[in-house]
């Protein structure tokens, strides 16, 4: 983490040189149920840097207590994920690892008389809860024995009963203010596979009796979770006590992160990839670290971003833009320059020799000489922008149009003279002529012209797809409240969110390879797309445009 402080910084800081705390034990424990998103990249940034600044570890640990919506390949993402965000994890844990543990603490409440097994149904548990108003009241089931609340809870890890036939809850306080108080169910059935322990069980934790018993086992000093779980702490220092954990870890809870035009519901991303609104979880769309991965943003840039975002208790939503100025920052230095036409039209120059061939010198990357220089062939036909054609232009208008002349980057003059039109009076070609006085280097002061383009040869030119993308979801400031709950978020997807445009690029980049990145001039950075880019054809995720209204 950065030197700026935050309140969980100063509540470590204390720990330790008042001598509650030793030492700093974080852990980062996503349910395998999901891919990654950004908003988990803020609770990774937090565990594992708070951890490395004080000299701590950090244990990457998979919630895994719900086998019907768990699966293998969201752990392998999300250990991708970590690592690429640049973490190393001190401890691999499963929840399921200490399952025997959590069975063998929940006979030990029971023993206390503080766990029983309950009857009710669901629908009937959450009646009986009341509600913020309304105190709850005691299950009928409340007072069964510790002899009887034994065998049946065994039984229940037999299999001797189905779904939903039996619970065990916790005996706390049916009256209590906070609801999660109010007898919480600590253990359900499901016959059901699970990933990491196969058919050993039927029974299976909640995540709130789970959660504080891993943390308490692994030793963990700082338990650091978002703000939703601020209501369960009393619970959470309730399993802890009551459990007889030998480690006492602190619940601590800051703000989520949310950005604007972005979905950051699990259940909500899950739908767009199941509906197939999206190409899969790794679509360079969705907020997830595989699709920012693949749409090019660097693991510097989200770190950064996450940094200076803060680390506060309130709940708030950055501009998405703001994420794009740091991936503009890391990558101004890194990324080398290039040029690409997305929608080519071509150019004939006239007076050039019709079998020459020149090779031009450019920087790679200005802003970083050290990156050397690259070739760029230049002949007698040349692509450039559809957009930077106009026939009949307005004023100011600066690029090409009958009788203007513009500067090529990196090569010559050019005036139009002539445009060529098919069948249907469409622009199809353009006939130029260059003024061999104005290479570029070569200190030409004869005149000036106000409109630079960028090209590509078009006898070397390798064709490239791009792909273009705006927001998925388009956030409406001026609805209501009661509008925007009427609506399902699916109304709000862009059905422009992703523009795809068929081109040409410089063939010098023959050799790039998936997850390079370049700024291709006037048009932003991009990435080569390591899911469609084939041996043929090079397709290009648009990262960021390159310049935003942003300012931090």
């Amino acid at each position: 983490m950065e030197e700026n402080s935050n309140f969980i910084k100063t509540i470590i800081k204390e720990d330790l040189e008042s001598g509650k705390r030793d030492k700093v034990v974080t852990r980062f424990p996503p349910e395998p149920n999901g891919y990654l998103h950004i908003g988990h990249a803020k609770s990774i940034v937090i565990n594992f840097g708070l951890a490395d600044e004080f000299g701590g570890k950090t244990n990457l640990r998979f919630d895994d207590t719900n086998p019907l919506k768990e699966d293998q390949e969201y752990v392998d993402a999300i250990k991708e994920d970590v690592e690429w965000l640049g973490y190393e994890w001190e401890g691999l844990f499963f929840a399921s690892d200490y399952f025997d543990e959590m069975y063998d603490r929940a006979v030990l409440l029971i023993k206390k008389g503080l766990a029983y097994v309950d009857d009710l149904s669901a629908d009937e548990i959450r009646e009986y809860r009341g509600t913020l108003s309304k105190p709850g009241k005691e299950s009928p089931y409340r007072n069964r024995s510790v002899e009887e609340n034994l065998e049946l809870f065994e039984k229940m890890k037999n299999g001797e009963f189905a779904n939903g036939e039996k619970v065990l809850r916790a005996k706390i306080d049916m009256s209590s203010p906070n609801i999660n108080l109010r007898d919480p169910v600590i253990y359900r059935i499901s016959h059901a596979t699970h990933h990491n322990t196969g058919d050993k069980w039927c029974i299976y934790p909640m995540y709130a009796f789970a959660h504080p018993i891993e943390d308490a086992l692994e030793g963990v000093t700082h338990s650091l979770c978002t703000t939703e779980f601020e209501d369960q702490r009393p619970l959470y220092d309730w399993v802890v006590r009551e459990c007889e954990m030998e480690a006492t870890p602190q619940q601590i809870e800051f703000g989520r992160l949310n950005l604007t035009n972005t979905v950051m519901s699990k259940r909500k991303l899950k739908q767009l990839v199941e509906e197939k609104y999206v190409d899969g979880w790794d679509d360079p769309r969705l907020p997830t670290i595989s699709g920012l991965r693949r749409r090019g943003f660097t693991p510097e840039a989200i770190r950064e971003f996450v940094k200076a975002a803060g680390v506060s208790k309130g709940y708030s939503t950055v501009d998405a833009q703001m994420l794009e100025h740091f991936v503009r920052e890391d990558l101004k230095l890194k990324a080398p320059r290039t040029m690409g036409v997305l929608r080519p039209l071509k150019v004939v120059i006239t007076n050039y020799p019709e079998d020459e061939v020149e090779w031009l010198d450019a920087d790679i990357n200005p802003e970083n000489p050290d990156m050397g220089t690259r070739k760029i062939p230049f002949s007698r036909e040349i692509y450039v922008e559809q957009d930077d054609f106009m026939e009949n232009p307005p004023a100011k208008y600066f690029r090409l149009f009958p009788g203007n002349e513009v500067r090529l980057k990196h090569a010559y003059f050019i005036k139009c003279n002539e445009v060529v039109k098919d069948e249907n009076g469409e622009v199809v070609e353009l006939r130029c002529t260059y003024d061999v006085e104005t290479k570029s280097g070569s200190g030409f002061t004869g005149r000036k012209v106000k409109g630079t383009l960028h090209w590509v040869d078009a006898t070397h030119a390798l064709p490239a797809e791009f792909r273009l993308y705006e927001p998925l979801i388009l956030d409406d400031e001026e609805e209501s409240e009661e509008e925007a709950e009427n609506k399902s978020f699916l109304d709000q997807v862009n059905e422009k969110s992703l523009v795809i445009v068929n081109g040409f690029i410089e063939p010098n980049m023959q050799d790039a390879k998936p997850q390079d990145k370049f700024q291709f001039f006037r048009h932003g950075y991009f990435n080569v797309d390591p899911k469609h880019t084939t041996e043929d054809k090079k397709v290009f995720n648009r990262i960021v445009s390159l310049k935003s209204s942003f300012k931090l």
